[in-house]
């Protein structure tokens, strides 16, 4: 490997760094946090949220025949956990920590979009909402579910279907359509 190879951009950096930026807006939507849902407004809330749509976008692009479909789900975890890390660092964690703080948030990113795989995956609406109920509305699984589960669960399900109808040329250039939440819907109908 020449020394200029370690300064050439990956192909689908800029493509994966545009789709997580998307997942990330579409996690931004104010009714997530609202009564609807209630997912808690905190840095794990938002955390999680952008690991539910990151994750379910990456399980979009690995489902793909196509290999760079792969690739390019590599390349939104890559811009997820630059974009982590740098988060960290502006908070002001001290650099000798932020490594080990990601490694955290990659094993937990893992494990809920591992969950929220096999149950798509499977059709299986109760794990799903076990995953989400657990996850991102922090739960504690011996009490009834949070009310906002079947809803964060019917966004989850329209979001893996809307992704899934996306064509791959679409995504590699980094154009990504999330599902409008409920609360988009009321708010452009009122406009």
């Amino acid at each position: 490997m020449g020394l200029l190879a370690l300064f050439r951009r990956k192909p689908l950096e800029r493509p994966g760094f545009a789709l997580y930026t998307s997942a990330v807006a579409a996690a931004r939507d104010p009714w997530f946090f609202g009564e609807a849902v209630g997912v808690p407004d905190t840095l794990d809330g938002r955390f999680d949220l952008v690991g539910l749509h990151a994750g379910v976008l990456i399980r979009r692009l690995h489902r793909d025949p196509d290999p760079r479909g792969a690739e390019a789900a590599q390349a939104v975890f890559d811009a997820m956990f630059a974009d982590m890390d740098m988060s960290l660092r502006e908070m002001g964690v001290g650099d000798m920590s932020v490594g080990k703080r990601v490694k955290r948030m990659w094993e937990a990113f893992h494990g809920r979009a591992r969950a929220y795989e096999a149950a798509l995956d499977a059709g299986d609406r109760a794990a799903l909402e076990t995953a989400l109920a657990r996850n991102v509305l922090r739960a504690d699984l011996d009490t009834p579910p949070p009310a906002g589960v079947p809803a964060l669960a019917d966004h989850a399900e329209r979001m893996a279907a809307a992704l899934a109808a996306q064509p791959l040329a679409a995504l590699l250039r980094g154009e990504v359509s999330f599902p409008p939440t409920p609360g988009e819907a009321v708010s452009s109908n009122a406009a």
